[in-house]
């Protein structure tokens, strides 16, 4: 009996094929590279092989941290990037705000403050596309950027809440750039200064002593502050005046007005006025009170400028400023009696021994 014929071919059941090895094992892991420098590195070499070249060598000066791998060439491309983001956001800056210098429809705070509303868009801006130029995905740094960003809110909550306060105070033109207002420094002295300008943490005030004070936005938004040119520049300044007893106290207002009329900085109108404020221990004491519209050029001086041209009023019309004056009396007691006896004999002994 012969034996069964095969199968045909066809009919045959297929074979699978037998896997390779080496195809079963997992494939390892490639390292990863700065993204910013892939793209540029195949086209630079796609131009130039000689700049290629360089490139590829600079490339190959790497060191591994892991799955990742940084090179020459990436460091390069990345500072190149940084560099060329902060060149692009200050130059823009810059630009930005001479054209809104050039809008004479907005006044100096307004101008200031969109200023600082485009160079906040701007930098911002910035941040983004460098974050995009070189390729790091955000997604991955999800976590670390939350728990960065969290740290850095409480690290920097006074830094942005001066950005906002500056911002407020801009917007209300409570505080604005040319204003006078009163200073207080550490020791409690009172001065006052020009606010020179409004910045990202603090306002700068120049007193007439050329001290800058640098205070920060939120103090000056939380606090009160004396502002000498919030709705009107012109500032009252007193000057106190003290005349003797015997004195013509009409005649003596009459040079007051005199005095304080011959100072060119202070105002027609309102009228200087003159005031009696006291009888004094030793003079009869008035206050004269003149006008100005220029606080930010001094008020000591004025108040020199009205006295030095009194004094020569005074003067000439026989009008005396006085000054104080004691009388002492010594009441007698018999230990005064025996000092006095003592010292009578010492002398008369000095006097018997010269001769």
């Amino acid at each position: 009996m012969q034996g069964e014929t095969p199968p045909a071919s066809g009919d045959a059941a297929q074979v699978e094929p037998v896997e390779q090895a080496w195809s079963l094992a997992e494939p390892a892991p490639e390292e990863a590279a700065v993204a910013a420098s892939e793209g540029i590195r195949e086209a630079v070499s796609e131009k130039s092989e000689t700049v290629g070249s360089i490139v590829d060598t600079l490339d190959s000066l790497a060191l591994s941290f892991g799955d990742m791998r940084v090179s020459v060439f990436d460091v390069l491309i990345v500072i190149v990037i940084l560099f060329g983001v902060i060149a692009f956001a200050w130059f823009s800056s810059k630009l930005s705000r001479r054209m809104v210098r050039r809008v004479h429809r907005l006044d100096d705070t307004q101008q200031l403050l969109v200023e600082k509303i485009i160079t906040i868009a701007i930098w911002a801006a910035a941040f983004f596309l460098g974050i995009d130029l070189l390729g790091i995905d955000l997604t991955a740094l999800a976590v670390f950027s939350g728990a960065f960003g969290l740290a850095i809110g409480f690290g920097l909550q006074k830094t942005f809440g001066n950005l906002i306060a500056g911002i407020i105070l801009l917007m209300d033109k409570s505080i604005k750039p040319g204003d006078v207002i009163a200073v207080t420094d550490m020791a409690g002295n009172e001065s006052f200064g020009q606010i020179r300008k409004i910045g990202v943490r603090a306002v700068s005030v120049t007193t007439r002593d050329q001290r800058e004070y640098l205070i920060p936005n939120e103090n000056l938004m939380i606090n009160q502050v004396e502002n000498w040119s919030y709705s009107s520049k012109n500032v009252r300044v007193q000057v106190p005046v003290g005349v003797s007893y015997d004195s013509d106290m009409k005649l003596a207002e009459e040079l007051m007005l005199e005095a304080a009329r011959a100072c060119d900085r202070i105002l027609k109108a309102p009228p200087p006025t003159v005031w009696m404020s006291e009888y004094g221990d030793n003079s009869v004491n008035f206050v004269i009170h003149c006008w100005i519209k220029d606080p930010e050029d001094g008020v000591g001086n004025i108040r020199s400028m009205v006295l030095k041209k009194l004094w020569w009023l005074f003067k000439d019309n026989g009008i005396e400023i006085p000054f104080p004056q004691r009388d002492l009396h010594i009441r007698s007691s018999d230990q005064l009696d025996k000092l006095l006896s003592m010292m009578a004999k010492g002398g008369d002994r000095a006097q018997v021994t010269k001769e």
